[in-house]
């Protein structure tokens, strides 16, 4: 199998590149993209942005588009599209309709799965205390032990506050550029430490069993 796999951000295809070569066997081959945000589906589903923007959803029905097109001329092995979102505060169901809606309007429509980090990437990293505390000794355990896993609480800013001096507060003040460094940094640090077997984010878990189920088709 083949993973065409989109990632809304930078810190995303660094956890993405890690957790995957921890998934999936040699065997089968993958790709990540990273884009520049997540943005927002169009009207009309037609894509409302530059192109050299980079924000997933703006481009996704032209992306969508495309990946079925070049699908259809695979005739020596099969292609997925696998498309990782940060949740944030939407509602699941009415999201993923949404977006299945896109992929419902292409002809021919390559085979695609939508996988959410609720309620962003850093839940991932919270569902597995133990590798936080490796990556990052002194992270505060009063912060960590108040985390109710795949909860919308603020998940970035529930671990910054853990492991950022000055926390969360402390990060926003430096600005957008800085929280995406920091961000990227976690996941070259926390990434590497995680148990797939036992991490307790049960989005983790769908996104890791999507991968081998369809690993083994």
């Amino acid at each position: 199998m083949h993973f065409e796999i989109l990632s809304e951000d930078q810190s995303g295809e660094i956890a993405l590149n890690i957790l995957i070569q921890k998934i999936i066997s040699v065997k089968n081959t993958y790709t990540i993209h990273s884009y520049k945000g997540i943005g927002r589906l169009p009207k009309g589903l037609k894509p409302g942005s530059d192109p050299q923007k980079r924000i997933l959803l703006d481009q996704l029905p032209k992306l969508i588009r495309g990946y079925g097109k070049t699908f259809q001329g695979y005739h020596d092995y099969s292609a997925v599209v696998i498309i990782v979102l940060d949740l944030d505060d939407k509602d699941l169901n009415s999201f993923e309709t949404e977006l299945n809606e896109v992929v419902n309007t292409c002809n021919p429509k390559p085979e695609t799965y939508f996988c959410f980090a609720i309620e962003e990437g850093e839940a991932w990293f919270l569902g597995d205390m133990n590798a936080i505390k490796t990556a990052y000794p002194n992270a505060k355990d009063s912060v960590l032990n108040t985390y109710e896993n795949d909860s919308i609480c603020g998940t970035w800013e529930k671990l910054a506050d853990a492991i950022f001096p000055g926390g969360s507060i402390s990060l926003k003040k430096q600005g957008w550029m800085k929280i995406g460094k920091t961000k990227s940094e976690w996941a070259e640090r926390i990434t590497p430490n995680l148990d797939i077997e036992n991490n307790q984010s049960p989005s983790f878990h769908y996104f890791k069993n999507k991968l081998l189920e369809l690993a083994d088709i």
